[in-house]
């Protein structure tokens, strides 16, 4: 993979805060051959992004930033276009992200993302997880992340925040692959992906939601 003129690997891994995105990607990147970039949601929000525009492809789908929605599709059609073009190169890679629809009028982010990789290999990955365990690894904390997320105690009720993630981020629900980080660990999620890559059945979830009409 991703050697020569043969383009890389893309995997874009979906799910919300808390997910275990993040941990997925950086098994990948210990774990498979070759170079994976790793062009995650918090890369993009803490490096990338200007500290007044986040954050960024990190908006949370309550509206709480309206000045900040007409931004996100634009900072998502660049980076799909900053992975399509490492991909071109040769270079694998992985993304971590949690897309919604909810700041975007019409609500056809994710389309156009996928249009943004026609032609190139791309797999689609769900990374799903209960509430309850949201819920818990949100109250464990993480380091370098304190404040940063929405939390409440194990008898209170679940933060709406939360709750709108769980509720928006796998809509429409079009995957190649899904996973429950509740039952698997990141090194058994990329062993998944790693099979799945192996897969000779082509890749399906990008293209059919760029046809999607």
């Amino acid at each position: 993979m991703g050697q020569g003129t043969q383009p890389g690997w893309i995997v874009v891994l979906n799910g919300a805060p808390r997910a275990g995105k993040s941990s997925i990607a950086a098994a990948i990147q210990d774990s498979f051959d070759g170079p994976w970039m790793n062009f995650g949601v918090d890369a993009h929000v803490r490096h990338v992004t200007p500290p007044r525009y986040r954050p960024g492809i990190g908006l949370r789908p309550g509206g709480e930033r309206p000045e900040l929605e007409p931004w996100v599709p634009v900072f998502y059609a660049a980076l799909y276009e900053s992975v399509a073009a490492h991909a071109r190169l040769g270079l694998n890679v992985v993304v971590d992200v949690g897309h919604h629809d909810a700041h975007a009028v019409p609500r056809d982010t994710l389309r156009d993302c996928a249009r943004r990789l026609a032609g190139l290999p791309a797999l689609l990955v769900g990374v799903r997880c209960p509430v309850e365990e949201i819920m818990r690894r949100r109250r464990a904390g993480q380091p370098g992340r304190e404040g940063e997320y929405a939390t409440a105690m194990a008898a209170e009720p679940v933060p709406a925040p939360v709750l709108l993630w769980q509720r928006e981020v796998h809509r429409p629900g079009i995957y190649d692959l899904e996973l429950d980080t509740s039952q698997l660990s990141p090194e058994a999620c990329a062993a998944a992906i790693r099979r799945r890559l192996d897969d000779p059945e082509p890749t399906s979830a990008f293209r059919r939601l760029a046809e999607a009409g």
